[in-house]
């Protein structure tokens, strides 16, 4: 028989006096404190005083042995915390009887502030931190009140006389049942306090937690479920429009020690609920065989009752979503309306006609929000794989110590920078780094640098380059550039690889220009169409910069960090001295990073030296992305695999032999695969995104398609690829 369906015991006043005197040595008159299945008395002994608790005879030895021990290891793991310690045991009349120190403090309600509130949940989060390392034999006990019990529940529900009432708990358990319960084992657990309410907490005069007491609900479960019946005590009271607000602050505030995971989110309102029904269910049947302790049984019913109204009143989805689970996503047509209304006069077009929705990524996939799986052969902005664990968590680890900005000292700003030197050739001389957010403003940085250092304003670019959206960079992409415009000071040349006449393009293009201050080129000549330039033809350019009296920039933002294989930076495969390097999209795989690597040289001739910073540019969380993200290319050796991949997939795609293809190209993970005409490219895109499969389309006449894939592209992924384009080709 459990304890609650046990007799509790029935000392009077002067029997439990009498008890504290005789037993332990405590003299003082006994006041009843109220107890659902035990007895517990406040023996008021003037300066000293304790809390005697006569437990339940059905109270199992090892159970009490169990929450001793807690108690014992919480105020060994964090001697901080207001635990009422154990001061001694006996028994009497067949009970257990213990006393407790005496704590001091009032009881909280549905008045408590904001601050105190957060401080409650976070008072939670370290008794459970404290808890984590501990267990006993008896913490695997059978407890009627366990929320991850909910459906035991279900019998006792009868006991409850309002139909309507009724019906709204059986639903609540049958919610449990079907959303809950079955993924309870996923969940992480451990032995927890399990009847964390304002009931068993003491406050200080700042509403702070003075004293946590009674652990006789101690017992091994989730401990998301242990957080969930602290969170129903503290909405409970609460007016309508404070119930989730409330909540979430106490979110915040466990959060803060230990943060959630997404599943326990998830199953948190579901969670709260189960705690919800217990209450009023085992209150409506225990109050049956026990009407003369009504009062103290049922003093939680009509709040309860409230909350469980208002659950059923806005929805279990809306409760999850108030709670912290994730948003189920919108309707893709209901998105690109609103995306259309919202952004549509200046983002550029959505990339296929039938519109791309992913809500998750795991390595080279995608998954949209009707639960298909797409093969990102197309973003290289994941370049270690889309939501790579580590690069993931050194984020969220960052994030949750510290974020700030660059006139601040902190390491992982100076680490990364030393990092990215140490990276670069010798010969090259690079020596200075300057974070910023993207690749567009280190290409607007580097032409600054340029123009300053060589007080010209000419540049070179390729035919169809692109550098950036600032000001200055779209003037240096010419794929940017409106029909009929041409920027002012910038000649274009034709990409290094194509077989055009090098030096030809180069003196016509400085004919026309007042002086040279830079060239810019890609190294993977990407917006031209994916060509893959030889060491001569680079070397030589590089040669005809420095005699005009310019600086050559080596832009790696999308052939950098190991993408065209052999070398972790495009340039260095042909032992070129670029005066800088420009680096962006995959270096924080999705966390916007970027950076200018050059020469001291250079910027002592730069008049903002000293004086250039961005805000965000190499913040903490940004630098600690970048190195997690070198990490993981250095560790899974993403250069060497790219080159090994890259060279079977172009193989593959040659050896489909169809006449739609011109040419098959690049280096790496970058290829290029020239269509007879952009229609075709057009249509194989599009045929190929239906077939689960992205890549896009690039060059001047838009007749290449561009497949860029996340470096962690393997032999498997390659076979999807080349199966789907073979079917898109016929």
């Amino acid at each position: 028989m459990s304890v609650l369906e046990t007799n509790p015991p029935r000392f009077t006043l002067d029997e439990a006096a009498r008890i504290a005197a005789d037993a332990f040595g405590v003299v003082g008159a006994a006041t009843d404190l109220g107890s659902e299945r035990d007895q517990a008395f406040l023996i008021d002994g003037g300066a000293g005083g304790a809390i005697l608790k006569v437990s339940n005879s059905g109270e199992d030895e090892a159970v009490l042995d169990l929450e001793e021990r807690a108690i014992a290891h919480v105020l060994a793991v964090d001697p901080g915390l207001p635990v009422a310690r154990p001061l001694g045991r006996t028994t009497y009349d067949g009970h257990h009887v213990r006393l407790f120190e005496l704590l001091h403090g009032h009881k909280g309600d549905h008045t408590l502030g904001d601050a105190a509130v957060r401080d409650y949940a976070e008072t939670h989060a370290r008794l459970n931190l404290a808890l984590r390392s501990f267990f006993h034999p008896a913490a695997a006990r059978d407890l009627l009140w366990d929320v991850g019990q909910a459906p035991r529940l279900r019998p006792l529900i009868a006991a409850i006389d309002d139909e309507r009432r009724r019906g709204l708990a059986e639903r609540a358990i049958d919610r449990f049942e079907a959303e809950v319960a079955p993924h309870l084992p996923l969940l992480r657990a451990q032995v927890v306090h399990g009847d964390f309410n304002l009931d068993n907490v003491l406050l200080d005069d700042d509403d702070r937690i003075s004293g946590i007491v009674d652990f006789g609900d101690c017992a091994y479960g989730p401990q998301v479920g242990d957080f969930a019946i602290a969170l129903a005590s503290l909405m409970r009271g609460r007016a309508g429009g404070e119930v989730f607000r409330i909540a979430r602050l106490a979110i915040d505030g466990y959060a803060s020690r230990v943060p959630f995971e997404p599943l326990e989110l998830e199953l948190l309102a579901g969670l709260v609920e189960a705690r919800l029904v217990a209450i009023v269910a085992i209150s409506a049947w225990r109050v049956r065989s026990y009407p003369e302790n009504a009062a103290y049984i049922q003093s939680w019913d009509d709040d309860s009752w409230r909350l469980l109204e208002l659950f059923d009143e806005v929805g279990a989805a809306t409760v999850r979503r108030e709670l912290g689970a994730a948003q189920p996503p919108a309707r893709t047509v209901e998105l690109v309306r609103r995306r259309s209304a919202a952004l549509g006069a200046l983002l550029t077009p959505l990339t296929y006609a039938d519109p791309v929705h992913p809500v998750r990524g795991e390595g080279a996939w995608l998954f949209d929000a009707a639960g298909r799986r797409l093969l990102d052969a197309y973003n290289n902005v994941p370049v270690v794989g889309h939501c790579h664990p580590r690069v993931t968590e050194a984020v969220v680890d960052q994030t949750r110590r510290l974020n700030t900005h660059a006139r601040y000292l902190y390491e992982p700003l100076v680490e990364l920078a030393e990092r990215l030197i140490a990276s670069m050739p010798p010969a090259a001389r690079l020596d200075t780094v300057m974070l910023v957010n993207s690749g567009s403003e280190a290409n607007d940085l580097a032409w600054r640098l340029a123009a300053a250092a060589t007080g010209s304003r000419g540049a070179v670019v390729t035919e169809h380059a692109y550098h950036g959206v600032t000001a200055a960079t779209s003037d240096l992409s010419p794929e940017e550039w409106p029909v009929g415009v041409v920027a002012h000071d910038v000649a274009r040349i034709s990409p290094p690889g194509r077989g055009g006449d090098l030096d030809g393009d180069f003196d016509d293009a400085l004919a026309a220009l007042d002086g040279l201050a830079a060239v810019f080129l890609d190294g993977a000549l990407t917006s031209d169409g994916v060509y893959t330039p030889s060491g001569d033809e680079l070397h030589r350019l590089v040669e005809r910069t420095h005699a005009a009296g310019g600086l050559y920039v080596a832009d790696e933002v999308q052939a950098g960090h190991g993408r065209m294989g052999d070398e972790l930076w495009s340039f260095a495969r042909h032992g070129l001295a670029p005066d800088v390097v420009t680096l962006g999209k995959p270096m924080g795989n999705g966390y916007p990073v970027a950076a200018v690597v050059t020469r001291r040289d250079i910027v002592d001739r730069f008049p903002f030296a000293g004086r250039t910073f961005s805000t965000f540019g190499g913040n903490p969380v940004a630098a600690r992305a970048a190195l997690a993200v070198l990490d993981v290319i250095d560790d899974e050796r993403l250069v060497a695999h790219a080159a090994a991949v890259g060279e079977a997939l172009r193989s593959e795609i040659a050896a489909i032999g169809s006449d739609d293809v011109v040419e098959v190209r690049g280096s790496g993970l970058i290829v290029g695969v020239q269509l007879c005409s952009a229609e075709r490219a057009r249509a194989v895109v599009d045929a190929l995104r239906a077939d689960g499969v992205l890549i896009g389309r690039t060059g001047k006449d838009e007749d290449v398609l561009k497949i860029r894939p996340p470096l962690v592209f393997g032999d498997e992924h390659v076979a999807v690829l080349v199966a789907a384009l073979r079917r898109a080709l016929r």
